[in-house]
C-alpha cells in the first residue's frame, strides 16, 4: 500500500503579499495586486502592467555577501522556504536528513541576472561578467540553495515544464515520498522574470493583458473582454511529508494530498489541444491516481490565465469531466500568472481553501463568456462552501500539463 502524504507547512509569496497570511487575506477579500510596472521604464512596451512582489527585502532572509550571488527567483524560494519550515516546525538534523528532500522548479529561471550579465559583457567586455554569473541563473540553484541552507540531504531535484513546473514539482514529490525515497520533501516552484526581456518576449507573442490604464482589472479569466495574461512573480512551496513522520513529530497537518496527474496535448508550442483533451485527461488521471470519481470534487483552482483561447477549452474540459455545477476560480486574476511558480502558489492556496472552507474568488468577472454559460466561477466574492477534494490545475508551454487532488485533513 502507498504510503500517504500530507502537506504540513506552506510558504506563500507574490503581489499579494510576503506571507501566506498576507496572500490568503488579499484573496479572500478580491483584491487585485496588478500595478504599473515599476522595477524598469516599460514606457515603450506593449504592455506596462504586471504582478510584482513589492516591499521585498533579501537582507531579510539572506547574507549581503551572497544576494549577488543568486537570482531574485532564489530569494523567493528561500524566502518562501524559510516560511514553510517554520510554519511546519520541521527540524532537520543529522539523523533525518537524508530522508529530507528538496524539489523546486522554476521556468524561465535568473532572467535578471542574465539580463545584468549581458550589459556588462556589452559595456565592459567579458573581463566584467561576474564569477557568480552561472550559479545565479540556473534553475536548480534554487533548490540546492535550500538544501545546503538547512542541510536536506535527501533527494535534489528541479523541474522545468514552464507553466507546469511546479505542479510536476509538487507531484514529483508525492511520488516520492509514496514510494519511500524520502520522508519529507519542501516542494514548489519559484519565477522572477518581469524583466525587459521577460515582458518584451511574452509582448512580443501577443500574450499579455495590454489594458495599462487600467492594470487592476487586466486579469479577467473567462470575462468576454479577457485580452491576455498579466506576468507575475514570487514562489510557493509546501512541506509535503509522509503521515506518520508527521503524526510522530505533532506536526501541524493542513491537507492530503491523494492524486496527481501528467499528460501532454502533443499538439502545439502554445494552444492547448482541441477543446483541451490533454487538460481533460490529466484531471482524469489524477482521479484515477486517488481511485476517485469527478463528483467527489468540490473545487477547482483552474489554470485559468486570461487568455481568450485557453480560458475557454479549460472551462469546456472541467465540464466535460466534472460538470457545469462545480465551482472553480482561478486566483490568478488576482495574483497574476507567474509562470514556472503558479503551480506552487495554486497548490498553496488550494489546500488553504480546503482548510478554511471557503472558495476564493475569480476576480472582475463582470460579463461572463458566453461559450463557458452556466459555469460556476466564484464571480468576484469569497464564498463559504463545504467540500472534502479540491484540484489544482496547472498547464505549460509545449503542452505539457499537471493536476494534483487534495483532500481536507481529518482523522
Amino acid at each position: 500500500m502507498a504510503r500517504r502524504v500530507v502537506i504540513t507547512g506552506l510558504g506563500l509569496i507574490c503581489s499579494l503579499g510576503n506571507t501566506t497570511a498576507e496572500v490568503w487575506q488579499a484573496l479572500l477579500a478580491g483584491k487585485s495586486g496588478v500595478d504599473r510596472i515599476t522595477g524598469f521604464d516599460a514606457s515603450a512596451f506593449a504592455c506596462q502592467i504586471a504582478a510584482e512582489v513589492k516591499r521585498f527585502d533579501p537582507l531579510q532572509f539572506i547574507e549581503k555577501k551572497e544576494v549577488k550571488k543568486m537570482g531574485r527567483f532564489i530569494h523567493f524560494a528561500l524566502a518562501a522556504s524559510e516560511e514553510a519550515m517554520k510554519t511546519s516546525r520541521l527540524a532537520i538534523t543529522p539523523e533525518n536528513a537524508e530522508r529530507v528532500g528538496v524539489h523546486i522548479g522554476s521556468g524561465i529561471g535568473g532572467f535578471d541576472v542574465i539580463e545584468r550579465e549581458h550589459t556588462a559583457l556589452m559595456q565592459g567586455g567579458p573581463r566584467k561578467i561576474s564569477p557568480f554569473f552561472i550559479p545565479a541563473t540556473i534553475i536548480n540553484l534554487a533548490a540546492g540553495h535550500v538544501s545546503m541552507r538547512y542541510g536536506a540531504k535527501g533527494p535534489n531535484e528541479a523541474t522545468a515544464t514552464a507553466c507546469t513546473t511546479s505542479a510536476h514539482s509538487v507531484g514529483d514529490s508525492f511520488r516520492i515520498i509514496q514510494h519511500g525515497d524520502a520522508d519529507v520533501m519542501i516542494a514548489g516552484g519559484t519565477e522572477a522574470a518581469i524583466t525587459p526581456m521577460g515582458v518584451g518576449g511574452f509582448a512580443a507573442m501577443r500574450a499579455l493583458s495590454t489594458r495599462n490604464d487600467d492594470p487592476a482589472r487586466a486579469s479577467r479569466p473567462w470575462d468576454k473582454d479577457r485580452d491576455g495574461f498579466v506576468i507575475g512573480e514570487g514562489a510557493g512551496i509546501l512541506i509535503m511529508e509522509e503521515l506518520e513522520h508527521a503524526r510522530r513529530r505533532g506536526a501541524p497537518i493542513l491537507a492530503e494530498i491523494v492524486g496527481y496527474g501528467m499528460s501532454s496535448d502533443a499538439y502545439h508550442m502554445t494552444q492547448p489541444a482541441p477543446e483541451h483533451e490533454g487538460g481533460f485527461r490529466v484531471m482524469r488521471n489524477a482521479l484515477r491516481d486517488a481511485g476517485l470519481e469527478p463528483s467527489v470534487v468540490g473545487y477547482v483552482n483552474a489554470h485559468g490565465t486570461s487568455t481568450p483561447i485557453g480560458d475557454t477549452l479549460e472551462a469546456h474540459a472541467i465540464r466535460n469531466l466534472f460538470g457545469k455545477k462545480v465551482p472553480v476560480s482561478s486566483t490568478k486574476s488576482m495574483t497574476g500568472h507567474l509562470l514556472g511558480g503558479a503551480g506552487g502558489l495554486e497548490a498553496g492556496v488550494t489546500v488553504l481553501a480546503l482548510r478554511d472552507q471557503i472558495l476564493p474568488p475569480t476576480v472582475n468577472l463582470e460579463n461572463q463568456d458566453p461559450d463557458t454559460d452556466g459555469m460556476d466561477f466564484v464571480p468576484n466574492r469569497a464564498r463559504q462552501a463545504t467540500f472534502q477534494y479540491a484540484m489544482s490545475n496547472s498547464f505549460g508551454f509545449g503542452g505539457t500539463n499537471g493536476a494534483l487532488l487534495f483532500r481536507k485533513w481529518t482523522e
